[in-house]
């Protein structure tokens, strides 16, 4: 889907969604949506930023020439990769104060959202470094370039036009998996909704305006990542890759 065809979207879900809740018994407790939207939105922003992070630490881990460091990159993405992120966010959050000092909720959500995602971008960060045509890392050699500057000036640049389309959904999926944070008590809309639902019995009404709130900021994402991959793509041809 296109850009302009995204945003169109947007606006409609946006305009359906406010005529919904104007219509709904819930039109006092719009500040009580708002707050919960915002709380989603900060998981979903530092949550991005340390995955991005975790992602490009451990892609090229995976790449050291150390075994040590490699084993223990390839053994954080298994384990993330392998288990299930609702026991790892459980975990976080009641299982390690047990040896240490205890975590709130908040920085247990990110934890948690971060290293589950991290791990499965780790992976796109390695397959797109590698993806770099071989001749990149010869011409990089051959003008004597250390290796840190090859990866910083030649390959990551490259490497970063080709992760961005994975990451874009791999955006999505973080910020669906944010709602697992309703768990550990945090009040962000799907923890907001469950308490509405509890009190009013207005299952269809609580949930449906969440679903509409949901919606647009998954398209919002989208669009964001669509205008990223558009920005890196910028003066490349189709085929242009070799």
């Amino acid at each position: 889907m296109s850009i302009r065809a995204l945003i169109v979207t947007l606006c409609v879900t946006i305009f359906a969604g406010a005529v919904y809740f104007l219509r709904s018994p819930f039109v006092d407790s719009a500040l009580v949506f708002l707050e919960a939207a915002e709380m989603t939105l900060k998981i979903v922003v530092v949550s991005m930023i340390l995955t991005v992070i975790i992602a490009f630490a451990t892609g090229i881990g995976r790449l050291s020439p150390w075994t040590p460091v490699r084993w223990l990159c390839i053994s954080y993405v298994e384990i993330f990769r392998g288990t299930s992120a609702l026991v790892q966010l459980f975990w976080l959050f009641y299982v390690l104060p047990l040896f240490g000092p205890k975590i709130d909720p908040f920085t247990a959500g990110v934890l948690g959202v971060s290293l589950n995602v991290g791990a499965y971008a780790a992976i796109v960060v390695e397959a797109s470094i590698r993806a770099v045509p071989k001749a990149q890392y010869e011409a990089a050699i051959a003008l004597n370039m250390s290796s840190f500057n090859r990866m910083r000036r030649i390959i990551l640049p490259q490497a970063i036009r080709i992760m961005i389309p994975p990451f874009g959904n791999l955006a999505i999926q973080l910020f669906k998996l944010t709602a697992l944070v309703s768990f550990i008590g945090i009040s962000d809309l799907t923890y907001t909704a469950y308490q509405l639902n509890q009190t009013t019995y207005l299952t269809v009404e609580v949930f449906t305006i969440v679903l509409f709130m949901y919606f647009a900021i998954g398209l919002s994402i989208t669009i964001g990542m669509k205008l990223l991959e558009k920005h890196y793509s910028r003066g490349i041809r189709l085929g242009d890759a070799r």
